[in-house]
C-alpha cells in the first residue's frame, strides 16, 4: 500500500451519482462524458488539478453547464473514477493493479505538478518507481495491466521500466542462488556444490504475459546473463500454456506468432532446451505453416542434436495435400543435411589441425564418428518405416539414404532391410530403377546372415544376386585358408580376389605404411572390377546358353537332354578357379547348400 494514499471509505461509490458525493448540497455545474457514461461534477475541483478540464472549462464559460467529452481516454470510466476521486480529495489505494492507468490517465488529463503539487501524476510515478519496480512480481502484474495500455503505456516508459525491473531482479536471483551453493570441500577448496538447482519461480509468473510483452521480457532477460537453461524452461512453460488452448476462430494465427516467436527466442546453447521440445516445436510449426526462416532455424538446430533423437521423433506427420506422403519426408531430409554439413565442417577442422600426413588423428572412437554411427542406425530404421508408402517416390527415398557420407555405415544390413521393404511395397519398378536402388548398398559390408538372404532374394536384381554370390565366395574361401593355416598346413596364397576381400574389409596390414595400404587398396579395387567385368561376360553367356536350353527342353523331356544340359553347364566357371582346394568351396551348388543353411534372418 502507498504510503501517502490510507485507504478511505467514500460516502457514495456509484459512478452514475457523482453528484452524491461530499458535494451533495451544490448542484453539479460540469458534465464529463466518458465512453458514453455522463458523470455529474462541480468545475472547482477538477480545474485545480486537471489542466485538460481547466482549459475546456475556459472554452466554455459562456455556458451555465459545460458538458465535456473525454475521447480515447486511457482505463476507461474505472480509472476516470479514480482520476475525479483525486480531484475531490477523496483518498484511495494505488495498487499495481491500477497504477499503471493512473499514469496514463494523468498524463492525459494534464495532471502534473504544473497545476498542484503533489499532483496524481507524480503519486503514482513515485510508487512506481519505488515500490513496484523493487519487485519482480509487481512488475510482472503491472506489464501485464499495460497490454491495454499501448501505446500511451510504451510512451510513458512504463514498459520499460517493468522489464528491466524484471530481468535485473531475476538475474540478482539466479546470482544469490548460486553463491549459496558455493561450498568448502574437504581440502579447503572453494567450488561450486552438485545439488540440483530449483526451477525459477517467476517462470510461471511470466506466462500471463502477452506474446509482444513477453518477448520484449526475454529479450531483456538473456541480455541481462540469466542462464540459458531459465530462458529454456520460460520458453517451454509459455508454449505449454499457449499451444495447448481449446481451439476457437483465428486461434491458429496467434500460434503461428507463438511458435515463431518462441523460435526466436530460443538459446544458442544446444542443450538449453530438450531435443524433444524442438521436435515439438518443428511440428507445431508445420502444421501452422509457420515461416520458412523458423522451420530452417528449428531443423538447424536439431540437425545438431540428431545422435541423440529417436525414430519417433522423426516421425513428423505431413500436412499436405491427399496425395503426399504419410511423413513429412522432405523436413526429415533437411534435417540430415544439416547434420551431415555439421560433420564436414568437423572434418575440415580436423584436417586443418593435421600434421601434414593427409590423415587424420581422429580415430573410430572419437566424438563425431560415434555420432555418426548412431545417426545412420536412425537413418535406416526411419527408412524402413517409411518405405511402404505407396506415395514415397524412389528419388525421395533415395536422397534420403544419400544424404549421410558413405563412412556413415558400417553394416548395411540396416540400409539392406530398408530397400528390400522399399521394393516389397513398390512391385512396379522398372529393372534399372531396382539397380538404382541397390546401388546404395556395400554388399561387402552384409552380415553373413544378411548376405545369406540377400543371395535368394528374389526381389533383388540379377546383378546384386550376383554380387553377393560373389562375395560370398570370398569369404567362404577366406574361412577355409585361414582353417589351413591354422591346421599347419603351409599352401600357397589364396588368389588376388580373396586379398582384396580381406582389404576392403578394413583389415589393413599394421606393418604396412598408410601409404602403401592406400596403394594396396587401389590395386586390390582395380583387379576386383577386372574380375566383376570377366563375371559379366560369364554371366551373359550363361544367359544365353540358358535361353537356348529352355528352348530345347520344351522340345524334349528326354533324360539324355539333361545330362547334356549338365555337361554344359558344367563348362561355366561362375567364380572362376580358387585353389587345389576348390573342389571344396568353388562349387556354386555347394556354395548355394552354405548359403542356404545359414539364413537365420529374413526380411518379410
Amino acid at each position: 500500500m502507498d504510503q501517502h494514499h490510507p485507504q478511505l471509505t467514500l460516502a457514495k461509490s456509484s459512478r452514475h451519482s457523482y453528484n452524491e458525493w461530499i458535494f451533495r448540497d451544490v448542484p453539479s455545474d460540469i458534465t464529463i462524458e466518458v465512453n458514453g457514461i455522463a458523470f455529474a461534477l462541480h468545475k472547482f475541483p477538477l480545474v485545480s488539478r486537471s489542466g485538460q478540464i481547466r482549459k475546456a472549462v475556459s472554452e466554455n464559460r459562456d455556458s451555465v453547464i459545460s458538458r465535456i467529452a473525454l475521447q480515447n481516454l486511457p482505463g476507461g470510466t474505472e480509472t476516470f473514477e479514480l482520476a475525479a476521486k483525486f480531484c475531490y480529495g477523496i483518498n484511495f489505494e494505488i495498487t499495481p493493479s491500477n497504477v499503471a492507468q493512473l499514469i496514463c490517465v494523468s498524463e492525459y488529463l494534464e495532471m502534473t505538478e504544473d497545476y498542484s503539487n503533489n499532483n496524481l501524476g507524480s503519486r503514482a510515478d513515485e510508487y512506481l518507481n519505488h515500490v513496484v519496480c523493487q519487485n519482480l512480481e509487481m512488475s510482472v502484474l503491472v506489464l501485464q495491466q499495460c497490454e491495454n495500455l499501448l501505446p500511451k503505456a510504451d510512451e510513458l516508459k512504463i514498459v520499460t521500466r517493468c522489464i528491466d525491473a524484471i530481468a535485473s531482479k531475476a538475474c540478482v536471483e539466479q546470482i544469490a542462488s548460486s553463491f549459496s551453493r558455493l561450498e568448502y570441500s574437504s581440502s579447503g577448496r572453494l567450488h561450486m556444490s552438485r545439488q540440483k538447482c530449483e526451477l525459477d519461480w517467476w517462470i510461471k509468473d511470466l506466462s500471463v504475459l502477452r506474446i509482444d510483452l513477453y518477448q520484449r521480457v526475454m529479450t531483456a532477460m538473456k541480455c541481462r546473463g540469466v542462464r540459458p537453461e531459465s530462458i529454456g524452461e520460460s520458453l517451454m512453460n509459455y508454449a505449454q500454456k499457449e499451444l495447448t488452448k481449446k481451439p476457437n476462430g483465428g486461434m491458429s494465427d496467434h500460434e503461428r506468432l507463438v511458435v515463431e516467436t518462441i523460435v526466436g527466442l530460443l538459446p544458442v546453447e544446444k542443450l538449453a532446451v530438450p531435443l524433444s521440445f524442438l521436435f515439438g516445436l518443428l511440428r507445431s510449426a508445420v502444421m501452422l505453416d509457420c515461416t520458412v526462416a523458423s522451420r530452417l532455424d528449428l531443423e538447424r538446430r536439431i540437425g545438431s542434436l540428431l545422435d541423440i533423437a529417436t525414430l519417433d521423433d522423426l516421425l513428423i506427420p505431413s500436412f499436405r495435400h491427399a496425395g503426399d506422403t504419410l511423413f513429412d519426408v522432405d523436413t526429415v531430409h533437411r534435417i540430415l543435411v544439416n547434420f551431415a554439413q555439421q560433420d564436414e565442417s568437423d572434418d575440415d577442422d580436423d584436417d586443418d589441425d593435421q600434421d601434414g600426413s593427409g590423415f587424420g588423428s581422429d580415430g573410430l572412437d572419437s566424438p563425431s564418428e560415434t555420432a555418426l554411427f548412431k545417426v545412420s542406425k536412425l537413418v535406416d530404421n526411419y527408412l524402413a518405416e517409411i518405405a511402404p508408402d505407396a506415395n514415397l517416390k524412389l528419388s525421395r527415398f533415395i536422397a534420403v539414404a544419400e544424404c549421410l557420407p558413405a563412412h556413415a555405415r558400417t553394416v548395411h544390413d540396416g540400409l539392406y532391410r530398408s530397400i528390400d521393404v522399399y521394393l516389397k511395397a513398390h512391385q512396379g519398378l522398372s529393372e534399372a530403377e531396382k539397380k538404382k536402388l541397390c546401388k546404395l548398398i556395400d554388399f561387402q559390408k552384409l552380415s553373413p546372415e544378411a548376405g545369406a538372404h540377400a543371395a535368394q532374394n528374389d526381389r533383388l536384381p540379377l546383378q546384386s544376386i550376383v554380387q553377393v554370390l560373389y562375395i560370398e565366395q570370398l569369404r567362404l574361401r577366406n574361412a577355409l585358408y585361414c582353417s589351413d593355416l591354422g591346421g599347419g598346413d603351409h599352401q600357397k596364397p589364396p588368389p588376388v580376389h580373396h586379398q582384396s576381400w580381406r582389404i576392403n574389409s578394413g583389415a589393413l596390414s599394421a606393418a604396412m605404411s598408410p601409404k602403401d595400404n592406400y596403394a594396396s587398396l587401389r590395386r586390390e579395387n582395380r583387379e576386383l572390377k577386372l574380375e566383376l567385368t570377366r563375371l559379366r561376360m560369364r554371366l551373359n553367356d550363361l544367359e544365353k546358353e540358358h535361353v537356348c536350353m529352355k528352348r530345347n527342353m520344351e522340345k524334349s523331356n528326354s533324360r539324355k537332354f539333361m545330362s547334356s544340359f549338365s555337361k554344359k553347364i558344367s563348362k561355366f566357371n561362375l567364380f572362376g578357379h580358387s585353389s587345389s582346394r576348390g573342389s571344396r568351396s568353388t562349387s556354386p551348388s555347394r556354395n548355394s547348400q552354405r548359403t542356404d543353411s545359414k539364413v537365420t534372418v529374413r526380411t518379410e
